[in-house]
């Protein structure tokens, strides 16, 4: 099957495991993966910033991607995320991380700098020369200060090596005029769990899902129900989900989906600094949306 075929669908951007010590948690990891592949997702995307990958050092990384690659053991593609506000550190990450056994990298743009758009451009088509995987852009402003816009988007999927985009603008305009003006084999997956239904409308073939994280089941059957064309039946789906996606991202991600996946007694509810755990009233609220969903 080709790359683009196996990337259609879900992926998750899975969470990153912890025990009350600050240490990494590879059983409970383990558990997560048998979940959500379990769940149905397509792909997982390993690393990526529901990872809380701002707070793992470089060799924590490279265990826990050892790690995905040995629990999935081919059975559905790991994307890895390579990503960052250094242009020439992260070709060195593409160089040597271990990336043998990944499908492709999902890179987010640079974050702090505020690049202009040729800057943009210049950081992805370096990254592109450097990787040994295809490469996936990923647009995510309201965690990187800077939206990479249609223009370059559609320039970027020109350029060799980059095979498509996970798009989280949340910018309905911006993501239609992508998909208006993309190459035909360039892949376009939303980054908006609450707007995949939408997009997929448009013409999205996909979305790298959070909340495919607590709710891999519902959320795969709706996103497949989509791709189909059959949007009443989707809909139905999201009406359950749309409580879930308020409180998944009502104070940061990933505290909502561990508080999640806590009250399913798959992990320990830990996170590290800054990033907290849900507040105790809406901590008690997705408790009760968990057990509503069951």
């Amino acid at each position: 099957m080709a790359l683009r075929d196996q990337l259609r669908g879900t992926g998750v951007a899975i969470i990153t495991t912890f025990k009350s010590d600050d240490s990494l948690d590879f059983d409970a990891l383990a558990r997560v993966i048998e979940f959500v592949i379990d769940g149905g997702v397509e792909y997982i995307v390993s690393l990526g910033t529901t990872g809380e990958t701002p707070t793992l050092s470089k060799e924590e990384k490279i265990e826990i991607a050892n790690f995905t690659y040995d629990k999935v053991a081919g059975r559905v593609p790991v994307v890895v995320g390579i990503g960052g506000n250094d242009t020439r550190e992260l070709v060195k990450d593409l160089q040597s991380f271990p990336l043998d056994k990944a499908a492709a990298v999902l890179s987010a743009s640079p974050y702090y700098s505020k690049p202009s758009q040729e800057g943009l451009f210049q950081h992805y088509k370096i990254l592109a020369e450097a990787s040994p995987k295809p490469l996936l852009l990923y647009n995510v402003p309201g965690r990187t200060g800077r939206n990479l816009n249609a223009a370059t988007t559609i320039r970027l999927a020109n350029v060799p090596n980059i095979i498509g985009i996970k798009e989280a603008s949340g910018d309905m305009a911006q993501c239609m005029e992508i998909l208006r003006d993309k190459p035909k084999e360039f892949l376009v997956v939303s980054g908006d769990d609450a707007l995949a239904l939408p997009q997929i409308a448009c013409g999205m073939e996909g979305v790298i899902s959070v909340a495919a994280n607590a709710f891999p089941h519902a959320f795969t059957d709706m996103v497949r129900l989509c791709l189909k064309g059959d949007f009443k039946a989707a809909k139905g789906l999201n009406d359950c989900l749309i409580e879930g996606y308020e409180l998944l991202f009502a104070e940061n991600n990933p505290a909502g989906a561990k508080a999640a996946m806590s009250e399913m007694k798959l992990i320990g509810n830990y996170l590290r600094l800054p990033v907290v755990p849900l507040s105790t009233p809406l901590h008690a609220k997705m408790k009760a949306y968990v057990s509503k969903m069951k």
